[in-house]
């Protein structure tokens, strides 16, 4: 049990008490002096007169040992009676203070409305007793305590404002908290601050078009402030955010010098896929921020994904010279980079500087497919056994990376005796059972993948792809149609998004003669990733269509990003003389 807080001691409240005493008394006259220079004078605590009794001595030494043996229901009553006879606002503040400690929430109100009602001038008892009424969802009893808060903020109403809404982070019910923001903020609302605060509010009620107007509002009153435009397209960006990314840009074209705006539309075009933009905002941003870890990283994950493997190398390499907390991360891809350029052995030598924690399992895999890719397959899966071995990270991953090893390497018979021989032990091991399906398919073995997919989806009924592989392999066959596309919409009511789930529909649709339906779910697959496979359906189905052009040019740009898939090269050969 911990003792209460260290506020006060035994010996600190009887001082307390004495001292209140004495400041009450008459003072004697004394020889008039010079008036010392006016300095700021500090709030005066209205202490009482009070003498120092053997009663109050009692109570006191009671609460204050109640407390320390830990018993804070009592220490906290006792506080709360010294509190009401003495009229001492210490008392009141400490018998709230230990009713908090002893997480008595009725008692601590109790002491709070005392400590206020006993000194109403204190900010910090206002502060306490409304932190207790948002706890407690009495918010009718809150506003006038909080209005008179912003009321004695005087020159930091403006902060005062701002923090407006901290005071109701926890409070769940939002809408009821947009609408006390706003009746609390009406006396000041010639103040840009006070729409920052009802805009803040109506982002966490969901509250797009107010918290919008709120933001402009603040906008209109301060014109170059750059935290009103962020939050106001964070508000915009729950409804549109092409909306909020031009909201940036358009501030950005007046103000090139917001870099924390200019982060903030970096970070946008990210999301929205506009790598070449946003690196060439981010590389702006170097420029303010030359050491700035987080932008050199955002600079070299982006070069990579637009595959100029020169300046993501440089970038990286920076950060291994700063105190970057991703380190192994940043070794991760550099070795990546290296396999890419074809330098194996540096590629070989990243990964392995890769210390145990998060991405050691990731780099130990790259080992062993790079050298499965040198043609040095056994040894890549002795290093995938050592490492299961020593315990560096998940077996299971260890065993199908090994599977996959083989099934690059084209032995998918070995592939699926591994897993297979795997399950003999773990017969209900959901990862073993989806792979093993998947390569049972490769082998034609239809009635394992049937029986392996139906018996995961026993066990984990809410697995969706169990359900996409199972629907898409009868509509892959052409057979038991209605049943694939049940499977295959039960798989997107659990994962809406999900592309590879999406192609799916359109193909089962295809294949039931629906072919304008299926064409909607497979632009809509493609648009949300552009994967070989798909691009395979999607020209196919163009072409039954009519539309050869646009079929032949889906297939064309894959083929570029994709010059080696199998699936694309066999649907152009058939369709493509």
């Amino acid at each position: 049990m911990t003792n209460p807080p260290p506020i006060s001691a035994f010996a600190a409240i009887v001082a307390a008490l004495m001292i209140s005493a004495c400041a009450q008394a008459p003072a004697r006259e004394v020889p008039a002096q010079p008036a010392p220079e006016a300095k700021p004078r500090e709030r005066v605590e209205p202490l009482p007169n009070q003498e120092l009794t053997g009663q109050i001595l009692y109570q006191a030494l009671l609460a204050e040992i109640a407390g320390q043996r830990g018993n804070f229901g009592l220490s906290a009553s006792a506080y709360l009676d010294l509190a009401r006879t003495t009229r001492d606002p210490r008392i009141a503040r400490r018998a709230a203070e230990i009713s908090l400690h002893g997480r008595n929430l009725e008692m601590a109100l109790q002491a709070a409305r005392l400590w206020v009602e006993i000194d109403p001038e204190s900010p910090q008892a206002r502060q306490m007793l409304a932190g207790l009424l948002v706890s407690a969802n009495r918010l009718d009893e809150l506003q006038p305590h909080v209005a008179k808060l912003l009321a004695q903020e005087g020159e930091t109403l403006k902060d005062g404002l701002l923090r407006l809404n901290r005071l109701f982070a926890r409070h769940p019910d939002k809408k009821a908290v947009l609408a006390i923001v706003e009746q609390l903020t009406l006396p000041y609302v010639g103040m840009a601050e006070a729409h920052f605060a009802r805009a803040q509010a109506a982002l966490n009620a969901a509250e797009v078009r107010r918290g919008v107007v709120e933001a402009d509002k603040a906008l209109g009153l301060r014109p170059d402030w750059d935290l009103a435009v962020m939050l106001k397209a964070q508000l915009q960006r729950m409804d549109s955010p092409e909306t909020a990314t031009e909201t940036l840009r358009a501030y950005l074209t007046g103000h090139p010098k917001a870099r924390e705006v200019r982060l903030q539309y970096a970070r946008s075009l990210v999301g929205a896929r506009k790598f070449p933009q946003a690196r060439t905002e981010f590389q702006r941003l170097l420029v303010d921020f030359p050491g700035n870890a987080d932008v050199i990283y955002a600079v070299a994950v982006l070069s990579m994904q637009l595959a100029d493997w020169s300046a993501a190398e440089e970038n990286f390499k920076k950060l291994l010279g700063q105190d970057f907390a991703e380190r192994d991360t940043v070794r991760l891809y550099l070795g990546q980079i290296a396999e890419e350029g074809k330098r194996f052995e540096e590629a070989l030598r990243w990964y392995e500087e890769v210390l145990p924690g998060e991405q050691h399992m990731a780099a130990q895999l790259r080992i062993a497919q790079l050298l499965a890719k040198q043609g040095k397959l056994e040894e890549g899966r002795r290093h995938l056994h050592e490492a299961r071995k020593a315990g560096q990270g998940d077996a299971i991953q260890y065993l199908l990376a090994e599977s996959q090893l083989l099934r690059d390497a084209g032995k998918t018979g070995e592939a699926f005796e591994l897993l297979d021989n795997s399950l003999k032990e773990q017969p209900e091991q959901p990862e073993l059972l989806y792979e093993s399906a998947l390569l049972a398919e490769k082998l034609g073995h239809h009635d394992v993948l049937e029986a392996y997919l139906r018996k995961l989806i026993r066990i984990k009924p809410e697995h969706a792809h169990a359900y996409n592989a199972l629907g898409y392999s009868f509509a892959e066959r052409n057979q038991r149609l209605a049943e694939a596309e049940q499977l295959i919409v039960k798989a997107l009511q659990l994962s809406p998004d999900d592309p590879f789930i999406i192609d799916s529909m359109g193909w089962v649709l295809y294949r039931k003669g629906d072919s304008a339906g299926a064409l909607t779910h497979l632009q809509r697959a493609f648009s949300i990733r552009p994967d070989p496979e798909i691009a395979a359906h999607l020209g196919e189905v163009l072409w039954a269509l009519g539309r050869r052009d646009e079929a032949r040019k889906t297939w064309q740009e894959a083929v570029k990003a994709n010059p080696d898939n199998a699936v694309l090269a066999e649907v152009i050969k058939r369709f493509s003389p």
